[in-house]
């Protein structure tokens, strides 16, 4: 009976506070009147919960926002990822635009508080379709003053910053490089901001009061609080985060309890307090029918393998030693054993492909994934494959370099090692993917055409677009197009014993089983002999070789799509020609300025080796073309190698995207020269 008075009493002190706040700022006049009833009188009204929540509710105001920018930040410790990517997820179940950009600290463990040890996670939702993470935040989550400093030139004027203020004390001020006795959320430099302070660190530590946990494990949760914040803030429902705490954390109750508590305390926090007079929301966005996930580029990797798997009826192999970017294909794919995946994870690079090689020649799907540093390594044996003519894919996502350079950078710098980088005359198709869901498609592809056409084939994507997430509507079995394969199981005519390089009509050899009856033979890295595949050290033959096997690659061109315009018209001043993971940015600025009357068109390129046989006619249809890369120019000097045009570069290599903004300005310079 105590305990309920005591609550009662709490509960009419809460709606004596509200009436006295609300009355200040004049919101309704009904609580004007109300303010005249004697406080007794409302501490009998207040017993009813219901009248609390109205009166708030009554005084709140609600907007519809079209376009939202968040960045959590925090260090690497404080769980800004998981974060991120559940109010990600939140995000797609309603059925909302999305676009990522998750920004890893580049040491594994930087000092707690440093700059160095700063986690980002950028997320952008909207009504309307975008292709881009945002180039401005319109709210910062600061866990510390490390990551307000990291993150604060990346926030519109005006927007709002949501601060730990624990995360602000001399010790984390001194850490991220502040002059002695300068506190930014003090000092009025952030006046320019609407700065939202809470101790999240002390209001998590109260809401686990009652655990038996100790500190450090109690403030792993304050994540979870600040989520919770943000659903209220955004008018969001918790269930789809409670859901995956239960699934994570199910063997493990006192987490599983401990976080879930923390979440509500956020979400309550922002509804029983002042901070804020308004909540938002975002509606739907207006999307082709079907049925969509989010998705992150390595998992539509991922995903896209399998499917080739299926769709080809050869089982998927994949051999792979860990390296940031590419590790979670290696992890995603170890979960689909029912699909008859296997994953071999090898003491080292030249492991890695050289086991992939083998299960190619066994007649399996081989896979191979690294970033630039272990592509390097695995050279010699991707000449090999060359070689032997066998169908293989090598998976370059690529990061920033040279050496091991910025591992958790993003970079488009791995082009011309695709292109060049093996000893030899060594041609191999290169197809690149442009967003996180196209991966999907794309590696679909790159498989479709190293199984046709007999030849290991390199798949590029990057950082940026690997860890990104966007909707992704799902692709039906009907829609996905067929990989035949045909295995060689027996002598053709007049073949006394089998030609391993006899081609058919696309140059390509037969695939013959090892273990075959009858279909023995040798194989190798030194020259082959045309057809017979003998050993052979003739001039000719080898020149006759190095021509079939850069015509086998040419002629894949016969059976790729023509190259399309993503947008504009099909003659004009400025083409922008892209490549991977500058196709929002170059997609966003295009059809800004296209709006606004400018002839500007778009292209951009999966297929990277060969082009697409119409590419050169789309060229000479513009004044000028502009080749936007996250790189020092690499496809523009291969462009102006083959088509003889003086093509402009704009490059950024920073380890961070080219954004919209600046590719604009560059656009309208070009425009007014």
């Amino acid at each position: 009976m105590r305990q309920q008075k005591t609550e009662k009493y709490g509960q009419a002190e809460q709606v004596y506070h509200a009436i006295n706040y609300y009355s200040n700022i004049k919101i309704l006049p009904q609580i004007e009147i109300l303010m005249k009833w004697p406080k007794n009188w409302l501490h009998t009204i207040a017993t009813c919960s219901k009248f609390a929540e109205q009166l708030f509710s009554m005084a709140r105001k609600h907007e519809v926002l079209q376009d939202v920018v968040i960045k959590f930040a925090g260090d690497s410790g404080d769980g800004m990822q998981l974060t991120g990517t559940q109010f990600t997820n939140n995000t797609a179940l309603l059925g909302i635009d999305l676009s990522t950009f998750p920004d890893f600290p580049a040491e594994i463990r930087a000092p707690i508080g440093t700059l160095p040890g700063v986690s980002g996670f950028q997320l952008r939702f909207s009504s309307d379709r975008i292709f881009t993470p945002g180039d401005a935040c319109d709210v910062l989550v600061a866990m510390n003053a490390a990551a307000l400093k990291t993150n604060l030139i990346g926030l519109k004027k005006g927007g709002k910053i949501i601060v730990n203020t624990d995360g602000f004390d001399s010790r984390n001020l001194r850490l991220a490089n502040y002059p002695e006795g300068e506190n930014p959320i003090e000092n009025g430099s952030l006046d320019n901001y609407e700065v939202i302070k809470m101790d999240v660190t002390k209001m998590t530590r109260e809401a686990l009061k009652d655990f038996t946990m100790g500190m450090k494990e109690k403030d792993r949760a304050k994540n979870m609080f600040v989520l919770g914040f943000l659903y209220f803030m955004y008018n969001r429902n918790m269930e789809n985060t409670i859901a995956f705490l239960k699934e994570k954390f199910g063997k493990k109750p006192e987490i599983l309890e401990s976080n879930v508590k923390v979440l509500q305390a956020g979400y309550n926090y922002g509804d029983t307090t002042e901070t804020f007079t308004t909540t938002y929301s975002v509606e739907k966005a207006k999307m082709q029918p079907g049925t969509y996930r989010s998705i992150m580029g390595n998992q539509a990797v991922t995903y896209g393998l399998i499917a080739a798997s299926q769709k080809s009826g050869l089982p998927l192999f994949l051999g792979s030693y860990p390296i940031t970017p590419a590790s979670d294909i290696l992890h995603e794919l170890s979960k689909y054993k029912n699909f008859g995946v296997r994953t071999f994870q090898a003491e080292d690079e030249i492991a890695a492909i050289t086991s992939a090689i083998g299960a190619a020649y066994g007649g399996s799907l081989g896979v191979t994934t690294s970033s630039g540093p272990g592509i390097a390594l695995k050279g010699e044996a991707m000449g090999l494959a060359v070689m032997l003519e066998i169908p293989l894919l090598i998976c370059n996502i690529q990061r920033g370099g040279p050496s091991t350079g910025l591992p958790t950078k993003t970079e488009q710098s791995d082009l011309l090692q695709a292109y060049y980088g093996r000893n030899g005359e060594c041609p191999m198709p290169v197809v690149s993917a442009s967003t996180p869901a196209d991966c999907f498609d794309a590696v679909y592809e790159a498989v479709r055409i190293a199984v046709q056409h007999m030849t290991p084939v390199i798949f590029l994507s990057d950082g940026y677009i690997a860890n990104g997430a966007e909707p992704w509507k799902f692709p039906t079995t009907e829609e996905l197009r067929p990989i035949p394969v045909k295995f060689k199981t027996e002598l053709g005519d007049h073949e006394e014993k089998l030609q391993p390089y006899l081609r058919d009509e696309k140059l390509v050899r037969p695939w013959a089983v090892p273990g075959t009856p009858g279909l023995e033979h040798r194989i190798g890295g030194l020259e082959k002999q045309n057809v017979t595949g003998n050993i052979s050290y003739e001039p000719e033959n080898h020149q006759l070789m190095v021509k079939i096997r850069q015509e086998k690659v040419d002629k894949i061109a016969e059976y790729i799509p023509e190259q399309k315009l993503d947008s504009g018209p099909d003659k004009g001043k400025i083409l922008v020609l892209g490549w991977g993971s500058t196709y929002g940015a170059i997609k966003s600025a295009c059809t800004e300025l296209q709006a606004k009357g400018h002839a500007i068109s778009h292209a951009h390129l999966r297929y990277v080796r060969p082009f697409p046989r119409n590419l050169g006619d789309i060229i000479k249809n513009f004044d000028t073309v502009l080749i936007p890369e996250i790189n020092n120019g690499q496809l523009i000097k291969i462009i102006r190698d083959v088509y003889f045009v003086d093509a402009k570069g704009y490059n950024k290599i920073m380890g961070v995207p080219i954004t919209k903004t600046e590719l604009v300005m560059k656009l309208e310079e070009m425009l007014t020269a």
